[in-house]
């Protein structure tokens, strides 16, 4: 059974956000962060080096069922070209609010902003709040 390379690591998600760069990435960062926290009611845990994550959620591939594994319910990445948003587009509920999220990119699953200012913060609350309610399929 094949094993996700991302886990759960004991590296303060504040040292993490403390180290992103632009300026105003980690901005962005520290208020996302924030705002999750908030609507999870769970504090974050950094997955692998670049992930902040919030819960947990179990998966079964559906392509090949012998992978399987954790990933975080919901959760972001702060790179330096983009804030990568992560959960949010995996429940049919979704695809109605993130047609007025604002202004972002798709990747195959997840969410590129490149401000925080470019999107709805009360779309995005729900976003969070429907990705961190879903039921894990294992």
């Amino acid at each position: 059974m094949a094993e996700a390379k991302t886990r759960p690591t004991e590296v303060p998600v504040s040292q993490f956000l403390d180290a992103v760069t632009p300026a105003a990435r980690r901005e962005d960062g520290v208020a996302l962060a924030a705002l999750m926290a908030e609507v999870t009611g769970v504090e974050p845990v950094m997955w692998g080096p670049s992930i902040v994550g919030y819960g947990t959620f179990r998966y079964r591939s559906s392509a090949n069922p012998r992978t399987q594994g954790e990933i975080p319910r919901v959760g972001f990445a702060a790179r330096k070209n983009a804030l990568v948003l992560y959960g949010l587009k995996d429940s049919p509920e979704a695809q109605p609010l993130l047609a007025s999220l604002g202004t972002y990119t798709e990747g195959a699953g997840c969410v590129y902003v490149k401000r925080l200012g470019d999107v709805d913060e009360g779309v995005l609350r729900q976003l969070v709040g429907l990705a961190f309610a879903r039921v894990d399929e294992a």
